[in-house]
């Protein structure tokens, strides 16, 4: 009996898990699928440069899906971009600080407000100096 009560304690906590994990950021790409694509930026010159809000994301992702498949890792330099195909390296420059990264695209966001470009992973928003800030102007220029 006690072996029974057991196996379902754990049933109950994989099932609250499982929904859990459903209800994360990562849950959205599938909105992507009908919604219109942005314009996708070409590699490298002045064409490859678009300016606007980045934000980021860690903690409560880390591990999770990602649009490409791989699981979120909040201490890698990664990003989320609308358009850009996945494994797109870019520089994201803070533009309150000057400060800058080279992330490689392998997610789908950010969600929501129009104005923010770019999801910046854990480590690489720790490089740009906006983890208190959360949201700052930023410039991505596309990488060769």
């Amino acid at each position: 009996m006690r072996a029974l009560i057991q196996l379902h304690v754990w049933i109950v906590a994989l099932a609250l898990i499982g929904a859990s994990a459903a209800c994360t950021h990562h849950a959205a790409p599938t909105r992507t699928a009908t919604a219109t694509p942005a314009r996708q930026l070409p590699a490298g010159g002045a064409a490859g440069v678009q300016d606007g809000q980045a934000t980021w994301y860690g903690g409560g992702h880390h591990g999770g899906p990602t649009a490409s498949g791989e699981r979120f890792d909040k201490n890698a330099l990664t990003a989320a971009h609308r358009t850009l195909p996945m494994g797109t390296r870019v520089r994201v420059t803070n533009k309150h600080n000057g400060r800058s990264v080279e992330v490689r695209i392998n997610d789908r966001g950010p969600y929501g407000n129009k104005g923010r470009i770019i999801d910046v992973s854990e480590a690489a928003a720790r490089r740009l100096d906006m983890i208190d800030a959360g949201v700052v102007p930023v410039r991505v220029e596309v990488l060769r």
